[in-house]
């Protein structure tokens, strides 16, 4: 049977929290003090709709498991879901998504698995059938590290994989990414590096900065060097994702609302743009993930 979403993964849910609480090592470190948290509780600065955004039929079938990745240099566990239907070896298009700040491929996701967020019903009807894959990119921010890429990783060994053992994302079928606070500037990332390969991008809160110094202050791992920052900056490259289909969002209060106004402007005509009431929190990510997935679906079931 049906169950609604946001009943039992409500927006005030322990997961969301958790995912909050990721998330909180950036907000500590852009300035977003207790206190402030605290008086935008209070005032309802981070309030979102309490309403029913999405029904899921249940779950198909997911799988997880690990490999040695040269690109890391070390070994990174993943998982793929398929969605309701659906059985593994099913050809499909493929949506990787990546995690924020302290988390992995165990809760990548806001308040849901990737089996549920494949089997979301977005305003009552179900996705264009699409798989799912999360794994571990660690703290880097998804751009490359002397001795960490994850990137590449990606690119050249997570990619192949659910192509190769698992039949997804391989052409025609399409791929796409989304992230969440840090994932969501590495989804930029990745579609901003390789346009030919992802077709279309969904980033929630993209933890965006607008100078190496402001990085630097915020997070001192974000970034190698002043030069990694040039040569990852979502900002400055934002105009390679023309021609690829784009959504953001991002909340008012959000420590990263003046990076993502900056991407905003910087992006190519068509992307879609959401400055929404909301804060950098579990509540407003869970809240926007099935806009996002609805979104995506219907881009690459497009292609």
């Amino acid at each position: 049977m049906r169950r609604r979403l946001f009943l039992r993964y409500g927006l005030g849910s322990v997961a969301a929290v958790a995912v909050a609480g990721a998330a909180g090592v950036e907000l500590v470190s852009r300035g977003d003090l207790p206190g402030k948290s605290v008086l935008n509780s209070i005032d309802g600065a981070c309030s979102v709709p309490a309403t029913d955004l999405a029904t899921y039929a249940p779950p198909g079938p997911s799988v997880s498991g690990a490999f040695y990745s040269a690109a890391r240099n070390r070994t990174v566990g993943y998982t793929v879901a398929w969605p309701p239907g659906h059985l593994a070896g099913d050809r499909l298009p493929l949506v990787v998504m990546l995690h924020g700040f302290n988390a992995n491929h165990a809760d990548a996701l806001a308040g849901m698995s990737p089996a549920q967020a494949v089997a979301l019903r977005p305003g009552d009807a179900p996705l264009a059938p699409l798989a799912m894959v999360t794994v571990d990119g660690g703290n880097g921010y998804w751009n490359p590290h002397p001795g960490d890429d994850p990137l590449r990783m990606l690119t050249d060994e997570l990619i192949p994989l659910c192509q190769d053992r698992f039949g997804l994302g391989r052409p025609p079928h399409r791929i796409g990414a989304m992230g969440i606070s840090m994932g969501g500037y590495g989804a930029l990332l990745l579609a901003e590096k390789h346009p030919a390969l992802v077709a279309a991008v969904a980033a929630i809160s993209p933890a965006i900065w607008t100078s190496y110094a402001e990085a630097q202050s915020a997070n001192g791992g974000a970034y190698a060097s002043a030069a990694d920052f040039a040569a990852d900056d979502a900002v400055t490259h934002a105009a390679a994702l023309a021609g690829v289909p784009v959504r953001v969002a991002v909340g008012y209060d959000d420590p990263f609302y003046p990076g993502v106004r900056a991407l905003a402007r910087a992006l190519p005509g068509g992307a879609s743009v959401n400055f929404v009431r909301g804060c950098h929190d579990g509540s407003f990510f869970a809240e926007q993930e099935p806009p996002s997935l609805a979104f995506l679906a219907s881009r690459m079931r497009s292609g």
